[in-house]
């Protein structure tokens, strides 16, 4: 199996008032764009590491056969923390893992069935996202790599991970620079 951890724990300390996650864009919750690019793909299970106002936004997540929920506690230290959480839900028989962000609508399901494909025929560690020299989410991780996240700390994310094994990742061309956008501030909302 392969399976991908969601990060829904954050706080959208840029976005003053209120949680970016439950926000709608074109009438539709933030989290459920990427939701829906990971329900359509060949990933076999969601995990969705919730923290920061976990139940309301768990109310508003699409119900499907593939999400598994967990709750980070302590998302107030760092998206680390939500990725070390995930990780528990990921067992050694799995194959590997893909850390995605929930704040990113235009997430392609395509490049997550890349990303797939590659973790599936395991000639490399990591498998990142490229477009134009610039390196994006989601990036998917080799089950081999789950004890090195024990040690990350603070804001520290999954693209640190790809600066420590440069040499044994594999870059995956995009086709579209968009899909790298996230939404922080409440101009993001208006694109």
């Amino acid at each position: 199996m392969i399976k991908a951890i969601l990060l829904a724990a954050g706080q959208s300390k840029r976005l003053k008032s209120e949680n970016k996650l439950t926000k709608l864009y074109k009438k539709k919750p933030l989290i459920n764009y990427s939701l829906k690019a990971l329900h359509k793909s060949k990933v076999n299970k969601v995990i969705i590491v919730l923290g920061h106002q976990y139940k309301e936004v768990k109310k508003i997540i699409k119900k499907n056969k593939k999400n598994i929920f967990i709750l980070n506690k302590d998302y107030k230290k760092g998206m680390s923390s939500s990725i070390k959480v995930g990780l528990k839900k990921v067992s050694r028989n799995d194959k590997g893992f893909i850390i995605v962000q929930s704040d990113m609508p235009f997430i392609k399901t395509s490049d997550i069935n890349k990303i797939y494909s590659s973790i599936k025929l395991k000639n490399d560690l990591v498998y990142v996202l490229k477009f134009q020299g610039k390196i994006g989410n989601p990036i998917g991780f080799d089950l081999s790599l789950r004890k090195k996240f024990k040690n990350i700390k603070g804001k520290f994310g999954a693209k640190f991970m790809v600066k420590r094994l440069k040499n044994k990742t594999k870059f995956i061309k995009t086709n579209s620079p968009k899909s790298f956008k996230d939404f922080d501030k409440a101009s993001d909302f208006r694109v």
